[in-house]
C-alpha cells in the first residue's frame, strides 16, 4: 500500500470511528453515592435504553456532580440523572435542555438530620424544638451540589438560626455523598449530618445502620428533587422525535428490579418548570445568581 492509500485509508477510518462515535448516546448521573452501586444500577438502565431506543447507549461515571454539569453543558453526555439543584445548573448552560421525566417519590423528596448519639440531640418534629442542641455541634452536608444533601437543609437551617451553618456550628463539611454522610456520621467522625431520605432507608432495611450509634433527628417539608434530564439538540443529532422516545422510554421503565435499584415505584412526567421552588432556593442562598 503506498502512501495515498495508507492516508486514505487511515482518513476513512477516522471518519467511521466519528460515526459510530456520533450514533452512541450518552448518558451520566451525579454521583450521590458509592461507585460499585452507580454503575450496576445505570448499567442496566444502559442496556435497556439501548433496546427500547434502537441505538448504542453508554453510561459514563463522573467524579463529581460539577463534573456530570461541564459533561452535559460540552454535549459529552446527551441524557443525565441529576438532582433538583444540579438539574436547575445544567439547564441554565444548555439552552432548550428540558427534564424529561421524575421518579414518583421524587414529586415529595425530603431530607434527613442525622446525629451520632454522643451528641445528645432529641428526635423532634420541629425544626425550633431542638435548635438549641444543634449549636455548636460538628455538622457535614454531602457534596456542595446535592439538593437534598446541601441545598434544602441549608435553607432550612438559615431559615431557623438567621445565620450560615459556619456561624451555627463548630465546624462545617461536605462528605462528597450520601453514603459518605451516614458513614461518617456513624463513625462519629461528626456529629450531626444531612442526608438524602432514600439513601438511609435503603441502607437502613439493608441492614447497614446501627441506630445504637446514629439516628434521625428531623425531617425537611417536601421538595421536588431528581430528575433526567435531555440536552435540546437530541433531535438535529439522533432524528426528528428521538426526544420523545426518550421520554416514552423513561416513563415506560416498569422492570420492578431496575426501578428497585434507584429506588423508584415508577416514573412520570417532569417539566423544567416543576423545579422552579429549587431555582428560588437556591438564589435565597446564594448558590446561583
Amino acid at each position: 500500500m503506498n502512501f495515498i492509500q495508507r492516508m486514505f485509508a487511515a482518513t476513512l477510518m477516522a471518519v467511521v470511528a466519528a460515526s459510530v462515535q456520533a450514533d452512541t448516546f450518552v448518558f451520566t448521573a451525579i454521583p450521590d453515592q458509592d461507585e460499585t452501586r452507580l454503575q450496576q444500577r445505570f448499567g442496566k438502565v444502559a442496556d435497556y435504553l439501548s433496546k427500547e431506543l434502537g441505538v448504542e447507549v453508554k453510561y459514563i461515571p463522573v467524579k463529581s456532580y460539577a463534573a456530570a454539569i461541564t459533561a452535559f453543558r460540552n454535549n459529552q453526555v446527551q441524557l443525565a440523572w441529576f438532582g433538583g439543584l444540579s438539574g436547575v445548573q445544567a439547564r441554565r448552560l444548555v439552552p432548550g435542555s428540558e427534564a424529561l421525566a421524575q421518579g414518583k417519590e421524587d414529586q415529595f423528596f425530603k431530607t434527613y438530620l442525622i446525629a451520632h448519639h454522643s451528641a445528645n440531640v432529641d428526635a423532634a418534629k420541629s425544626l425550633a424544638d431542638i435548635a438549641d442542641q444543634l449549636k455548636g455541634k460538628t455538622f457535614t452536608f454531602g457534596s456542595k451540589g446535592s439538593t437534598s444533601g446541601r441545598l434544602m437543609p441549608e435553607f432550612y437551617l438559615r431559615e431557623q438560626f438567621k445565620a450560615a451553618p459556619a456561624d451555627v456550628f463548630s465546624r462545617v463539611g461536605f462528605s462528597g455523598d450520601h453514603s459518605r454522610t451516614i458513614a461518617q456520621v456513624q463513625s462519629g467522625a461528626w456529629q450531626l449530618g444531612a442526608v438524602n431520605y432514600s439513601v438511609w432507608d435503603t441502607q437502613l432495611a439493608e441492614g447497614k445502620i446501627d441506630t445504637d450509634k446514629v439516628k434521625v433527628i428531623w425531617t425537611t417539608p417536601t421538595y421536588p428533587d431528581y430528575q433526567w434530564t435531555v440536552r435540546g439538540d437530541v433531535d438535529q443529532r439522533f432524528g426528528n422525535g428521538f426526544k420523545d422516545r426518550i421520554r416514552k422510554a423513561l416513563l415506560g421503565m416498569s422492570d420492578k428490579e431496575l426501578l428497585a435499584s434507584f429506588p423508584r415505584e415508577s416514573f412520570v412526567p417532569a417539566s423544567n418548570q416543576d423545579y422552579a421552588p429549587i431555582k428560588d432556593t437556591a438564589k435565597a442562598i446564594g448558590l446561583i445568581d
